[in-house]
């Protein structure tokens, strides 16, 4: 499970996740989090997604991981 917190996106960015919510009708978990720049929008994205390792110029790479602020 992911825990409230400061993240860092592969690309650099920060955000902070606010919540895990659940899909009423699928039960699916959601991640809802904030930018930590710009506008500080307000993002939601699968959990499975937020917490995957992806593929970036051949090399793997965890979507979002943990950050100290």
């Amino acid at each position: 499970m992911i825990e409230k917190g400061i993240y860092k996106h592969f690309k650099g960015n920060l955000y902070e996740v606010l919540e895990v919510a659940t899909h009423s009708e699928t039960g699916e978990l959601y991640v809802v989090y904030k930018a930590l720049y710009g506008d500080y929008g307000i993002w939601v994205r699968p959990l499975e997604m937020f917490d995957e390792t992806i593929e970036r110029d051949g090399e793997i790479l965890q979507r979002f991981t943990r950050a100290e602020r």
